[in-house]
C-alpha cells in the first residue's frame, strides 16, 4: 500500500495507538494496523466481531481500546 494511503487513514482515524488507527463510525468501531494494512478488525459492542488477526493481536487491539475508548467519544474530539 502507497504512503498516500497510509496517510489518508491516519487522517481519518479518530485514535491511533502504537501504530494501530481506530475509526469509530456509528456504533463500530474500525481498526486498521498502519504497518501491515492487511491486519484488520471491526468492534461492536466491545466486541470483536470481524477480523483477520490472530488471537493475540486481537487481544492487543482490545486491551488498547479499552484503556482509551473514552477518547473515541465526541466530546474528546480534537482537531489540529
Amino acid at each position: 500500500m502507497k504512503l498516500q494511503d497510509k496517510k489518508k487513514i491516519a487522517d481519518e482515524a479518530d485514535m491511533i495507538i502504537n501504530g494501530y488507527a481506530f475509526t469509530k463510525k456509528e456504533d463500530k468501531v474500525f481498526v486498521v494496523h498502519l504497518e501491515s494494512f492487511h491486519h484488520v478488525a471491526v468492534i461492536f459492542h466491545d466486541n470483536i466481531i470481524e477480523t483477520n488477526m490472530d488471537e493475540i493481536e486481537c487481544q492487543i487491539v482490545l486491551d488498547y481500546y479499552h484503556k482509551n475508548k473514552e477518547f473515541l467519544e465526541k466530546n474528546y474530539a480534537e482537531v489540529l
